[in-house]
């Protein structure tokens, strides 16, 4: 009851603050109080209240149960962090590798090494050993931690761009590859000097993180996070917008199946968490039964997700309303989701979970706007964060007013310092003046709620008019006989574009795609209209839950 009525809370000082977000030249300001950033590194963030919670579960692993206190995970990154820099010659600045699947040795890993001065560049453990090369060449990695199951990927992308680094296996739970060394004993090493780790000399504006965004063209971009980036993403979180309960009697407990190694994973699930004092039950991947389980046993709180695991909770005949009996908040994020699913989702539970969906880009540290727990405004993506500045802006770059649609442009501390080496892509991104274009076609309300319609480089042009693939999914995706949809433009000699709807259905349905189409066009304006359709599998997305369109741009040119 206690999230309740903070949250009710929350709501009313926003509200009696609506007036004041809309500054005269149409820049829009969060209704919420500026904070003050600390200035500090993010290692020393995270710790600065490590006494209130020393002997508390910081991480547990949802699948072997292996865990960690907060006093552990603090010893075990003092010890690492002297360790690279006495036994591996890692100095501020270089950079480190991460390549493993969540778990709860993670936080050890990535504090670790930034206790040593350095900088961590997480690696998505998919990869193949091309990407794997891609990535250690353009961040420059003097070393990598490896999950086991990826060492021979590493050694091959080693050798593929011919450089030899230290391999650091995370070894707890399994056996070490031949030409690795032992995470295990490195964390157990109760001899190292830690005096060493006052030769640190790291402050907030240096950077803490490499993160590779994905991109629509060229090599991937190395985004500089710097600790002041992180730092003030964390206190823009405890912010009116908090998503946990801070007078909570009890330890919260939080879900971190979203992938450690993207943005918002790492910082929003992992880093914040831990700098308040949450239990984090890790899962190496998404599996049905352990995702359930792990939400029965460890009476999970909250819940970030992407839009594939939301449709999950809304669909799965597995899924009951006791699942959502602890769960006191469900945030997506990474991509827009349609109302027909959050409907699917309240459906099973037999109740309104307070469910919000929030907007970042791993450029924002990775959250920039958020919806207040107990808010019903589930079309919109929420207010700015404290310190942050948004507007949107024409093809001319001239701001526009209320419910006005255009780029959406990001100004704000937790705004990246730029890309690595990447001159090009830094002028792209940023205005003279400082915003961060994000490329994503907004509106903002009168009260300063923000609502994505799309992003620019994925509209479909249909006789000059602009249509937005996810306005069309959205009503695809309320046809009763389907269960997911992707939209994209194609080819037309008439029109130059028209728009395509790749469609699943729901178990053991058939149905002829015309009525799909009929359902869809009778509700959108005559050029919105889907003019073909193909049955899939799968909508292919990426381990955020974005849409890869490029995937069915493939598939329908018969790659």
């Amino acid at each position: 009851m206690a999230t309740r009525l903070f949250a009710r809370g929350s709501i009313f000082t926003l509200i009696s603050r609506k007036n004041h977000v809309w500054t005269q030249g149409n820049v829009v300001r969060s209704p919420c109080k500026d904070i003050v950033v600390p200035d500090t590194t993010a290692n020393e963030y995270i710790w600065r209240n490590l006494d209130k919670w020393a002997t508390k579960t910081a991480t547990i692993c949802a699948v072997t149960n292996r865990r960690y206190t907060y006093g552990q995970l603090y010893q075990y990154t003092q010890i690492l962090g002297a360790s690279l820099r006495k036994k591996f010659n890692i100095n501020d600045g270089d950079t480190v590798g991460l390549m493993s699947p969540n778990l709860p040795e993670y936080p050890i890993i990535a504090l670790g090494a930034l206790e040593a001065g350095a900088v961590v560049s997480t690696y998505n453990h998919l990869y193949t050993a091309y990407e794997t090369q891609t990535q250690i060449q353009l961040s420059e990695a003097k070393l990598i931690f490896a999950h086991p199951d990826v060492v021979p990927t590493i050694k091959e992308a080693l050798i593929l761009c011919k450089k030899e680094i230290p391999i650091i296996c995370v070894d707890v739970n399994t056996g070490r590859p031949e030409g690795t060394v032992s995470f295990k004993e490195l964390i157990e090493d109760g001899h190292v000097d830690l005096d060493i780790l006052k030769n640190v000399k790291r402050k907030a504006s240096d950077v803490s993180f490499l993160l590779y965004s994905s991109g629509t063209t060229g090599l991937p971009k190395g985004v500089e996070l710097t600790h002041g980036n992180l730092v003030a993403n964390c206190a823009q979180q405890d912010s009116e917008l908090k998503h946990y309960d801070p007078s909570a009697p009890e330890q919260q407990t939080q879900m971190v199946i979203l992938p450690m190694y993207h943005s918002y994973g790492l910082v929003v699930a992992m880093l914040h968490k831990l700098s308040i004092g949450l239990k984090l039950v890790t899962l190496p991947r998404f599996h049905p039964d352990t995702f359930l389980k792990a939400i029965r046993e460890h009476k999970t709180n909250i819940l970030y997700l992407a839009p594939p695991m939301v449709l999950f909770l809304g669909s799965h005949p597995q899924v009951t309303p006791d699942i959502f009996d602890p769960i006191t908040c469900i945030m997506s994020g990474a991509a827009p989701l349609p109302l027909a699913d959050i409907d699917k989702l309240f459906d099973k539970a037999k109740r309104e979970v307070d469910f919000s969906q929030g907007y970042g880009l791993t450029e924002t540290s990775p959250l920039a706007t958020l919806n207040p727990l107990n808010s019903k405004e589930y079309k919109t993506v929420g207010f700015a964060l404290p310190n942050m500045l948004m507007r949107i802006v024409d093809d001319k770059m001239n701001n526009l007013g209320p419910n006005e649609v255009g780029e959406l442009l990001f100004k704000g501390p937790n705004v990246m310092k730029g890309y690595k080496k990447n001159p090009e892509a830094n002028k792209n991104a940023f205005t003279e003046d400082g915003w961060l274009r994000t490329g994503d076609l907004a509106s903002i309300n009168e009260e300063g709620r923000l609502t994505i319609v799309d992003r620019l480089k994925e509209l479909i042009k249909v006789k000059g008019y602009q249509v937005p693939p996810a306005e069309l999914e959205n009503v695809v995706k309320q046809h009763p006989a389907v269960f997911d949809a992707a939209v994209i433009g194609i080819s037309d000699s008439y029109t130059g574009e028209k728009p395509k709807a790749f469609v699943v259905l729901k178990e053991g349905v058939k149905i002829d795609d015309t009525k799909i189409m009929d359902f869809v066009n009778q509700r959108v304006a005559p050029y919105k209209k889907i003019k073909e359709i193909s049955f899939i599998d799968a909508v292919p997305k990426n381990n955020s839950g974005k849409i890869l369109r490029r995937v069915l741009k493939d598939m329908h040119d018969g790659k």
